[in-house]
């Protein structure tokens, strides 16, 4: 790994990560903002629930846990990985805690989770809007398989091929993985 021990129980009291730290949690939130301000609409989401089913309103529970993931991950790309999400800050360090203990992509995980059942929720997607979420999943599969992978395997070399074989690309492991 790179210049420390990630999850070994290193001290999260050092200065020197709050700048990254701030940095990711920005990218994050402008991230958020920017996807809860374009994809309703895209979506076909509605906010009137006239006639709606009152059981969709459970799908708010993991709607709610898949956004806090996601959260979760964006912290811990700033303040573990010293990075932010964006490509162009991308995080120094191998992030290997957290929810990335159970799958190497939670983040993605958690936006898919949490859209899926705000979709659930309002009940309202039309054709245009499957084949625009359709899309945007093969995107961003694509993305990993072919722009990151390669990208943390160039950067991070053993550690993250070591990662690999252990921590699966979408699906989580019933068990964190200790390295």
């Amino acid at each position: 790994m790179a210049s420390e021990q990630i999850g070994s129980g290193a001290s999260t009291d050092n200065p020197a990560r709050w700048p990254a730290t701030i940095a990711s949690l920005s990218v994050g939130a402008a991230f958020f903002a920017l996807w809860f301000w374009l994809l309703p609409s895209w979506l076909g989401f509605q906010v009137h629930t006239d006639g709606m089913a009152r059981w969709r309103w459970i799908a708010a529970i993991p709607s709610v846990l898949g956004f806090a993931v996601a959260l979760r991950c964006i912290w811990d790309f700033g303040r573990t990985g010293h990075g932010t999400p964006a490509p162009i800050a991308p995080p120094q360090n191998l992030v290997i805690v957290g929810f990335y203990r159970y799958v190497r992509n939670p983040m993605y995980v958690g936006f898919f989770t949490g859209w899926f059942s705000l979709w659930v929720i309002f009940g309202r997607a039309d054709l245009a809007a499957l084949t625009a979420a359709f899309v945007a999943v093969a995107a961003v599969v694509l993305f990993v398989r072919f722009y990151e992978e390669p990208t943390l395997r160039k950067k991070f070399g053993a550690d993250y091929e070591e990662y690999c074989r252990n921590v699966r690309r979408w699906l989580p492991r019933m068990h964190a993985w200790v390295k």
